[in-house]
């Protein structure tokens, strides 16, 4: 461990903890035991890695308030989302805990004997977990690797590693077999890039930005390395005039400023159908000032602080566009910016194209539904997104038509672990969750037998 990080609270800017990072050889020293480990864990019978699992939820339950202070701590999470986001974790490997004895092959009917398939695990799994939703995101690539019979090594963002640190240890203490699961806190690259590399890693799962997922492509492109990428959105929240137009408007700043709109699935483009944009936009000002942001925590916040000074910056050079109204935050230490609605002037205008990953909106109007779905799609991402009408027909006309990966009608939910979530186009590659995150961790052997 050659170098360390200071972990920074966003809420006041103090140092919470110095962190030591790994260097190559101590990453490659962690990899070979999880190689090591792979070779008994992946002969656990199933009932007894569910067993593990369930015990492993149980644990992150029973900790769960230890889990939520660390992120509101690390992460300026208000304690609703901090709280949410430790039970998701449990919930996650509750749900995976069903699958090792459910990982069915089939048999297929073929002439002169039987053939049979069965779902093998692939071994190392590297997990690149991003700041904005440490324990969750961990969670959505910790859980089915396991259940599945891989073992895995997970690399926490520098900015948020503390409630990784902690579910590594949970997980000893749940009783997972040592070197099955790993939390390897160091710089991306280094640590990332070493997941990229080496050979005993099978597979690399990375949530974060676009430009960084495209580099891993290209890396694991030279091993054919399996990969499964979470990248970035610039989601629509699409508004049709016969919907519950106080409502939509009601949710709209959850839907883009939860998490201070640190949050690839953040509806940050708002699209309102033209004869119904001044009453929405008269709902939708009262619901931007009546959003808490404050100490997140309060049970009362909504929103706390961005991350970092970084990318504040980042964020505050969107603010150059016209300005419709904003919220209120509070000033001194910390990373506060307020709620934001933007009037951009066109469809080229850079905070309607770019993910800003802050609590700024963009709304524009259109004409009617073919607008709409032009308008949404008229961006290079495509991970989520709603769409608000009381016409049952539209509202599938246009799900079908918007190019997404997660649409919510009359709702501004993305994740469910029950269900597939991911991108199309450059939003990512591959499905995290539900029944068919399972697919990704396994290879598909085929075997026939003879009747001879």
């Amino acid at each position: 461990m050659s170098t360390s990080y200071d972990v920074i609270n966003p809420t006041n800017e103090t140092i919470v903890k110095n962190v030591p990072h790994l260097d190559i050889a101590a990453t490659d020293d962690v990899i070979a035991t999880a190689a090591k480990a792979f070779t008994t864990w992946r002969t656990i019978a199933p009932g007894e890695r569910a067993r593990l699992l369930r015990s492993f939820s149980q644990v992150v339950t029973d900790h769960r308030e230890e889990l939520a202070l660390l992120e509101i701590t690390n992460s300026g999470h208000t304690r609703g989302n901090a709280l949410w986001e430790a039970d998701n974790v449990a919930n996650t490997l509750m749900y995976y805990a069903a699958a090792p004895e459910r990982l069915f092959g089939r048999q297929i009917p073929v002439p002169g004997g039987v053939d049979i398939t069965f779902k093998e695990p692939l071994g190392v799994i590297g997990i690149i977990v991003p700041w904005n939703f440490p324990m969750p995101i961990a969670a959505w690539g910790f859980a089915p690797a396991l259940a599945a019979g891989n073992t895995v090594v997970l690399k926490p963002a520098e900015y948020t590693p503390l409630t990784a640190i902690r579910l590594g240890e949970l997980a000893l203490l749940a009783g997972i077999p040592e070197g099955v699961f790993n939390v390897l806190p160091g710089k991306g690259s280094i640590v990332g890039n070493r997941f990229v590399t080496h050979p005993l890693v099978r597979k690399v799962v990375f949530t974060g930005s676009t430009s960084v997922g495209k580099q891993i492509m290209v890396g694991c492109a030279d091993q054919v390395k399996r990969l499964t990428l979470e990248l970035g959105g610039k989601s629509s929240n699409i508004i049709f005039a016969d919907a519950d137009i106080a409502k939509a408007a009601a949710g709209a700043p959850g839907a883009v400023f939860d998490n201070a709109g640190q949050d690839c699935c953040a509806r940050s483009r708002i699209l309102i159908q033209k004869s119904a944009f001044d009453t929405f936009m008269e709902h939708f000002e009262v619901a931007v000032k009546k959003f808490r942001v404050e100490d997140p925590n309060l049970a009362t916040a909504d929103m706390g602080p961005l991350i970092s000074k970084k990318q504040f910056d980042v964020v505050e050079s969107f603010l150059d566009e016209p300005i419709a109204f904003q919220g209120s935050a509070p000033t001194g230490p910390g990373y506060w910016m307020p709620p934001t609605v933007l009037l951009p002037k066109n469809t080229q205008s850079r905070s309607w194209r770019e993910e800003i990953f802050g609590p700024v909106v963009s709304v524009m109007t259109f004409e009617d539904e073919a607008e709409a779905i032009e308008m949404a799609n008229d961006s290079e991402y495509g991970l989520s997104g709603s769409i608000w009408t009381r016409d049952i027909g539209r509202a599938l006309r246009v799900s079908r038509g918007v190019d997404t990966g997660a649409l919510s009608v009359n709702s501004n939910s993305s994740v469910r672990f029950w269900t597939p979530f991911g991108g199309f186009k450059q939003s990512g590659l591959g499905r995290e969750l539900g029944p068919d995150a399972l697919d990704s961790f396994t290879e598909v052997k085929n075997v026939f037998i003879s009747n001879d």
